[in-house]
C-alpha cells in the first residue's frame, strides 16, 4: 500500500463515527418531530372547531338583539350561522382523544339543542316587550350556557397541548443528552483509532529523521532499517545510498579539503594587513595573524563581543551589514573614512574595505574586511594639505595687494590710462578675483581636513537666507546675462546654522549654477519646510549633468567640463562638509539638456 492511501485511511475511524453519530441524530429528530406532530394534530382540529361554533353562536346571539329593533322577524343569515355551528360540532365529535372530553361535547351539543330551540320561539313572540324578556330571561343564559360548555372544550384541549409540549420537551432534553453522550464517545473512540494509526505510521518516519540526523552529524555509517515498499522505504533506500557515497566521498577528498582550507590561510596569514572574515550574521569566523592583535583585549568592559576596540567593531559591523543589503563589495572613497586606533605603538589609521563571500549558486555565505594600514599614506597628506594650506595662506598678502594696485590702476589713482591698459588691467583684476576664489577654497579645504569647521550655529529665517544669497549674487548674475531669481513659496521657518559657513554653501552653489547657465537661462532659489528641516534648493536651465557624474559630483577636486570659466573642483565638496557640520544632508538631481536642481537641508531651530 502506497504512502497515500496510509494517509487517506488514517482518519478513517474518525470519519466512520461522526458517519454513525450523524445518522443516529439524524432519525431520532425526525421521530421527535413525527411524534410531536402527531400529539398536537387532533388537540389544535378540537380548538378550531370550537372557534368556528363560537363564532357562529356569538353571530346567532347578535342576530338575535338585533331582531329586537326590527320587529322581531328573523334574519335570514341565521340559517348559515345554523349550518356553520352544526358542521364544527361534528368535526369537534371527530376529534374528540382527551379523557372526559366526549361528556364536554355531549354536554355541549344538549346545550346547543335547548338553545336552538328558544331560538326558533324567538321571533313568534310578537310583542316587543315579550320579545326583550324572553331574550334577558331565557335567551341570554342558553347563549351563554353554550359558550361555557365551548370553552370547557378549549381549555381541555389547551391543557392537553400543554401537558403534551412539555413531555416532548423533556423527550427531547433526554434525546439531546444521549446524543451528546454518544457524540463524544464515538469521537473519542474515533480519535483514539486515528492517533494509533497514524502513530504506527509516522514511526518509520522518525526512525528515518534520527538517522538522517546522525548521517548530518557526521556519522556516515548509521543506516535506516526499515521493510516495505511504499514511499518512505523507497527514501530510506535513497538515504542509505548518499550516506554510503558521503562516506566514499569523505574518505577520497578529506585530505584534499585540509590541503585547500591550509593554503587559503596561509595565504591570508601572509597578508601584512588585518584581514577578518565574518559570517551574515555577524559572527567573526576567521581571521589571520596581523588581525589577532587587534582582539588581544577580548572580554574587557566596553567591548565588542569579538574582542575589537568599539569604535572599529561598530564601524565593522556597519560595513558588514551595508554589504549583505547590497550584496556587493565596499571600497572607500578616501582616507577620511579611515578608523583611527590608539595603541602602545602610537596612532593607527586602518582604511576597511568589504568583499562578499559567495557560494557557487552566487548566495551569500559571509563577508571579508581587510583593513589597508594607511598611517603613512595619511601623514603624507596631511604634508601635502598643510603645504596648500600654506601657499594659500602666503599667497593672501601679496594677492590682496597685486588686487589693490590693479584697483587702484583702474580708478586712475596713479594717472589716465589707454583703452587698451584698462582692458588689460581689467582682465588681470578677473585673474586676480578668480585665483582669490582658488585661494579661499584651498584654506577652507585646509580647514575642513584638519577637522577645523567650528559651527556658531543660531536660529536664521530661511526666506532671508534665500533673498540674501540673491542678493550677494545679483551683480555676477547681471554680468553673465542670467536671471536670478527666487521661486515662491519661500517657507518662513527658523533654521538652526551658522550664517558665515552658509555663506559659502550658498555662494558655492549659486556661482556653479550660474557658470554652468549660458547667457539669457535662469537661475532660482527656493526654501520649503519639511517635517524637522527645510529644504533649500538652487536650480538653473543649463546642460545639466551626465549619469555618470552625479555620484562624484561633490568629491573633492571633481570638475566638470564645458562650463564658461572652470572651478578647482572643491566648491561643491566644501559645500557638502559645510551641510554635514550642520547635521543635513545634500544632494543633486539632474539629466543631460534638463538643467540641475541641487538642495541640502538644514534642521529646524
Amino acid at each position: 500500500m502506497t504512502l497515500r492511501a496510509k494517509l487517506l485511511l488514517a482518519p478513517a475511524p474518525l470519519w466512520l463515527a461522526l458517519i454513525l453519530v450523524g445518522g443516529l441524530a439524524v432519525a431520532d429528530l425526525a421521530e421527535i418531530g413525527r411524534a410531536s406532530q402527531g400529539m398536537l394534530r387532533d388537540n389544535l382540529s378540537s380548538v378550531l372547531a370550537v372557534r368556528s361554533m363560537t363564532e357562529a353562536l356569538e353571530g346567532l346571539n347578535r342576530d338575535a338583539v338585533l331582531m329586537l329593533h326590527e320587529g322581531g322577524q328573523a334574519l335570514p343569515q341565521m340559517g348559515a350561522r345554523r349550518r356553520a355551528f352544526e358542521e364544527a360540532f361534528q368535526e369537534q365529535k371527530a376529534s374528540v382523544i382527551e379523557q372526559g372530553e366526549a361528556e364536554a361535547t355531549e354536554a355541549l351539543g344538549q346545550s346547543w339543542r335547548e338553545h336552538l330551540a328558544l331560538l326558533e320561539q324567538y321571533p313568534f313572540l310578537g310583542r316587543p316587550e315579550a320579545a326583550r324578556r324572553f331574550y334577558f330571561e331565557r335567551l341570554l343564559p342558553s347563549f351563554q350556557a353554550v359558550k361555557s360548555a365551548a370553552d370547557s372544550i378549549v381549555a381541555m384541549n389547551q391543557a392537553a397541548m400543554m401537558r403534551k409540549g412539555e413531555i416532548a420537551r423533556h423527550q427531547a432534553e433526554n434525546t439531546l443528552a444521549a446524543m451528546a453522550g454518544v457524540t463524544v464517545t464515538a469521537f473519542l473512540a474515533g480519535l483514539l483509532a486515528s492517533m494509533v494509526l497514524t502513530a504506527r505510521l509516522l514511526r518509520p518516519l522518525a526512525v528515518l529523521g534520527q538517522t538522517v540526523g546522525r548521517i548530518g552529524g557526521g556519522d556516515f555509517e548509521a543506516r535506516v532499517r526499515l521493510g516495505g515498499h511504499d514511499e518512505i522505504a523507497s527514501l530510506a533506500r535513497e538515504v542509505n545510498a548518499m550516506a554510503e557515497r558521503l562516506a566514499s566521498y569523505r574518505q577520497s577528498s578529506l585530505g584534499e579539503l585540509l590541503l585547500a582550507q591550509q593554503a587559503a590561510q596561509s595565504a591570508i596569514d601572509s597578508l601584512p594587513d588585518p584581514v577578518l572574515i565574518f559570517s551574515t550574521e555577524g559572527a567573526l569566523v576567521s581571521l589571520n595573524q596581523a588581525a589577532e592583535s587587534l582582539c588581544r583585549r577580548r572580554g574587557r568592559a566596553g567591548q565588542d563581543p569579538d574582542g575589537l576596540e568599539p569604535t572599529l567593531g561598530e564601524r565593522l559591523r556597519a560595513l558588514l551589514t551595508k554589504v549583505v543589503v547590497d550584496k556587493g563589495p565596499y571600497l572607500p572613497r578616501g582616507f577620511e573614512e579611515a578608523v583611527r586606533l590608539t595603541g602602545p605603538e602610537g596612532e593607527r589609521y586602518l582604511l576597511p574595505r568589504a568583499v562578499p563571500v559567495q557560494d557557487a549558486g552566487g548566495g551569500l555565505n559571509g563577508v571579508t574586511i581587510l583593513l589597508q594600514d594607511v598611517t603613512r599614506l595619511r601623514l603624507f597628506d596631511q604634508v601635502k594639505s598643510d603645504l596648500v594650506a600654506t601657499v594659500a595662506h602666503e599667497f593672501r598678502t601679496p594677492l590682496t595687494s597685486l588686487r589693490m594696485a590693479i584697483y587702484l590702476c583702474l580708478e586712475g589713482v596713479p594717472g589716465p590710462l589707454t583703452s587698451k591698459q584698462s582692458e588689460l588691467l581689467a582682465a588681470a583684476r578677473a585673474d586676480c578675483e578668480r585665483v582669490q576664489a582658488m585661494v579661499d577654497d584651498l584654506l577652507d579645504l585646509s580647514r575642513i581636513s584638519e577637522g577645523g569647521l567650528k559651527m556658531r550655529s543660531i536660529p536664521l529665517a530661511a526666506d532671508e537666507l534665500v533673498r540674501g544669497a540673491l542678493m550677494a549674487h545679483a551683480a555676477a548674475a547681471q554680468r553673465a546675462g542670467v536671471r536670478l531669481e527666487a521661486q515662491p513659496p519661500l517657507s518662513s521657518a527658523r533654521v538652526l546654522a551658522d550664517p558665515e559657513r552658509l555663506v559659502l554653501v550658498f555662494s558655492n552653489l549659486i556661482t556653479n549654477a550660474l557658470r554652468h547657465t549660458s547667457q539669457g537661462g535662469v537661475v532660482a532659489c527656493g526654501a520649503l519646510a519639511e517635517a524637522e528641516a527645510v529644504r533649500f534648493w538652487v536650480r538653473d536651465s543649463g546642460q545639466g549633468i551626465a549619469p555618470e557624474h552625479l555620484e562624484r559630483i561633490f568629491d573633492k577636486f571633481y570638475g566638470l567640463t564645458g562650463a564658461r570659466a572652470g572651478g578647482q573642483g572643491l566648491g561643491l565638496y566644501i559645500a557638502r562638509e559645510v551641510v554635514r557640520a550642520h547635521g543635513g544632508e545634500i544632494g543633486v538631481e539632474s539629466a543631460p539638456a534638463q538643467g540641475s536642481r541641487f538642495w541640502f537641508t538644514l534642521p529646524l531651530a
